[in-house]
Parts: C-alpha cells; structure tokens; sequence
C-alpha cells in the first residue's frame, strides 16, 4: 500500500450493548491517529446481529462519542444496509474462480469433525467440494467458501505485534455467503473497509486471527491490505480482562459518576501507549504525539486513583466557564434539577476557590454547596455541632461590625482575627460556626472566600440567621 495515501482509520462498534471502556479507548486511538496525520475518522455500526442490535443502543454508543468529544467525519455507515454488496464481491470471487459453492450440510460438517475428534485429527473441515465443476453441482443449498492458499504460510507485520506468521495448513476455506445468501462478518468487514477506504485498521488483539482469515479476501480482489495495528485489551487491577466485577465498564457510566470528558480522554489515551514519560497532557498534545510504536504489546491495567488523579489536574486546568458548561451536562445526564441563572453566575464566580482539588463533579458541586443553596441555610449534622450559645455569640458580634469594613479578604480576615483574640481564642476556632453559617457543612471552601464570592448583603444576612 502507498504511503501517500491519507490516512483513514474506523471504529466499528456492534450495537448490542453500550459503548465499553475498551471500544472507547479504541475509537480514541482511531481518532487521535487520524486527526493527527489530517485524516479521516468513520463511524461504522457493525449492525448485522439483528436480534440484539438496536437503535437505543447506537444511540447510547453515539452519545458516548460524543461526550468524550470524538467526532467522525460523515453519515454513520449501516453494515446491515450494505449486505447487498457484500453479496456481490462473494459472487464476484465465485465467477472468477477464486470461491465456490459447497454443498455439505451442517450434519455432515459436524460427523465429520467428530470422527477428527475421535481419531486425534485436525477437525478443520477441507469441503469435498473445492474442484467439483459446476456440471456436477445438485439443486440444492450452497454457501460460497472462499479458495484458501493451502501450501507455505502468510505473514501479517503488525504495528503493535510484529510480525505474527500461521501456516496456510491451519486456514480452511471459510464460508463468506450463507445459503441464504446473508454475508458473514468475515466478508463483511473486509468489503466495508476497502469501500470506505479505510488504510489503517487499529482493533483490539482478540481480532489478530481474523487478520488472517480477511487477508485471504484482500487478495483474492487484488485489494490493498491496510495496516494493522492490534492493541491488546484492558485488565482489571486483578490481571483479568476488565468486566462489570471490576466496577463501571461502560463509558455513560463515567459520564454520570461526573468524570470530565477531558480527564477521560487523557486516562484512556495513556492506558496502553506512552510518549515518554508524559502523564497528564492536552488535547492537542495528543493529536500531535499519539503513534502506533507507543503502544504496548501487554495489556494495561484500569487504575481508578490514576484516573481519579488525571480528572483533578484537568478540572483545575479547565476554563471556569467551559467547567460550568460541563457541569450544566453532567446534571442533565444523571436528570437532576438544572442549575438557574443565578446558581450557575455563583458557581462561575466560586469557580477559583472549587476546582483546585475536585476529583469529578460531584466532589465540586459539594464545595459549591454553599453558594448554590439559598436562605435559610440548614446545617448538617456536623456542622451543626459547631454552633453552641459562646460562638453564637461571637458570629452576632461579627454581624453587627461586616456593614461598616471594607470587603477585602485582608480586612476580613483582620477583622476576624481582632474578634477572636478579643474572646481569648484563634482564628481557627471562629472558622468552624463561621463555616456552618454561610455553607451549612463542616468542609468547605475558605470562609473568607465564601464571603467574598457570596458577597457583604448575603454573607452577612446568613450570620445574622445562624447567630440567632
């Protein structure tokens, strides 16, 4: 294949279920390959399984790309909606002489591998049919078996694997038309890929083996073969393969336990490929470092503190309007009361003092609680305990001298601090029912703060309430 051809990659997900951390890690190096040679991106739903393919699930795995911000270029392609041409390359294979049809039945398929299984053979099925001329054919069912090479063997180079090599002795000559005409995924994949041009094919490892078996109809078309790069899969912290015991495994899952898509992007980029020793990156450095030699040949293991730990360093590098924007959609995505106008100019302007040391969403909507409740301010259990007759005291003297300073943070704090030698204790005594007057919690952002962000009138209103 010639190296001048743009780049064109796919991800190629069945909607049979939602979009999994492992496919959305591959439709990311996909992208990011793509996007960063200027390529092309597709979007193929591997549809054909009729029976648990359906639109909820394509729509759910739809919205899993696009929260994760990876975008594809054209219409999505239906593989059901194209098995006309499939079909055809598999009659045209047949014409040429490079298939034929094979009239044995599943019954005389499956004796046949029993008595292998009995005798210690090979149970690949070599079709009696292969050379019989078309004179010789009866009136009955076919499938249309493709002529596998049965001398010497095939090498696949690999971009993540190296060179794999299987004797062409362990290939049979694999069906490509039922008989009754629908197509296999086999026969399917290859045709879809050639027509939409596809020059790079990266897929998880369980699929290296069907390399082999979709390279027989490349060359049997006189197709290029494209690249291929197989990645291996992603483990549980355990060493086995990621799945639901492990925890969330679907992307909507991390979306609505409030995971930024970004932190996401970054974690599932770097689980399995490296550049250097680069952990926390951008978008654009993305783009512009993924290649196929950073990936591993080992499977990577999930790691929820690392992720944990990629999410706090790009909410605290996130625009604040661009978090609330993220935040406005995280609530619509768990269906939890939208933020009013008001909630989200606070939360804007609260924004500095919340995303220094916030994981995931929740974890900042807490701190933020402060400026998104309204009057009457009710405290919970533990903060509650802050407030007894002697600070009660103290917060109703601070209420009657905050409409005379100056709002300043070192104004504030001075004028705390007087206050509280005044009554023979520390600052840091004041701050825990201070805290609980204007949040209501016992951990919160700094009080002074909050004064700030909740400004004179209302921090002042809610001192006035707790003091009395």
């Amino acid at each position: 294949m010639s190296d001048t051809k743009p780049v064109v990659t796919r991800f190629a997900p069945s909607p049979t279920g939602s979009l999994h951390i492992g496919g959305a890690r591959t439709a990311l190096f996909n992208w990011l390959f793509a996007r960063g040679r200027g390529g092309k991106f597709l979007l193929r739903i591997e549809d054909t399984d009729r029976s648990r393919s359906t639109p909820e699930n394509t729509a759910e795995i739809l919205a899993g790309l696009t929260w994760l911000g990876i975008d594809w270029d054209g219409e999505p392609i239906s593989q059901f909606e194209r098995a006309p041409r499939h079909a055809e390359v598999a009659r045209e294979l047949l014409a040429s002489g490079k298939a034929y049809k094979c009239f044995s039945t599943t019954e005389e398929i499956e004796a046949f591998r029993e008595q292998a299984r009995a005798e210690g053979k090979s149970t690949l099925f070599r079709s009696p049919w292969r050379d019989v001329p078309e004179s010789e054919h009866p009136d009955l069912p076919f499938v249309i078996r493709i002529k596998a090479p049965q001398d010497g063997a095939q090498t696949i180079t690999d971009q993540v694997q190296g060179e794999v090599t299987i004797g062409n002795d362990q290939m049979d000559d694999m069906v490509m038309l039922r008989s009754d005409g629908t197509p296999v995924y086999m026969l399917a994949v290859v045709v879809d890929d050639h027509d939409m041009g596809v020059t790079h094919v990266i897929r998880g490892d369980d699929h290296l083996t069907n390399a082999f078996r979709q390279k027989m109809i490349y060359d049997a078309m006189g197709w290029d073969f494209p690249v291929m790069a197989h990645i291996p899969l992603i483990f549980g912290p355990d060493g086995k393969k990621l799945s639901k015991r492990h925890g969330a495994t679907a992307a909507a899952e991390y979306q609505a336990m409030g995971y930024p898509a970004a932190g996401m992007r970054n974690y599932l980029t770097r689980l399995g490929w490296s550049h250097g020793d680069a952990e926390f990156f951008t978008d654009a450095e993305a783009r512009a470092w993924f290649d196929l030699e950073g990936i591993g040949k080992s499977p990577a293991r999930f790691d929820t503190k690392k992720l944990e730990h990629l999410c706090g360093m790009h909410i605290a590098r996130s625009d604040d309007a661009d978090l609330v924007a993220q935040i406005k959609g995280y609530l619509a995505k768990i269906g939890a009361a939208p933020l009013t106008d008001a909630q989200a100019d606070g939360l804007l302007r609260a924004m500095y003092t919340l995303k220094e040391r916030a994981k995931t969403f929740p974890e900042l909507l807490e701190k933020a609680h402060f400026v998104l409740t309204q009057r009457p301010i009710v405290p919970d259990e533990k903060a509650a305990a802050a407030l007894d007759t002697v600070s009660r005291g103290i917060l109703n003297e601070l209420t009657q001298l905050l409409p005379d300073v100056s709002w300043e943070r070192d104004t504030l704090e001075t004028l705390v601090a007087e206050v509280a030698e005044k009554h023979g204790t520390k600052l840091g005594k004041i701050a825990a029912p201070l805290r609980t007057a204007l949040a209501g919690r016992s951990v919160s952002p700094s009080v002074f703060d909050m004064m700030l962000i909740l400004g004179r009138t209302e921090s002042t209103a809610r001192l006035a309430e707790a003091s009395s």
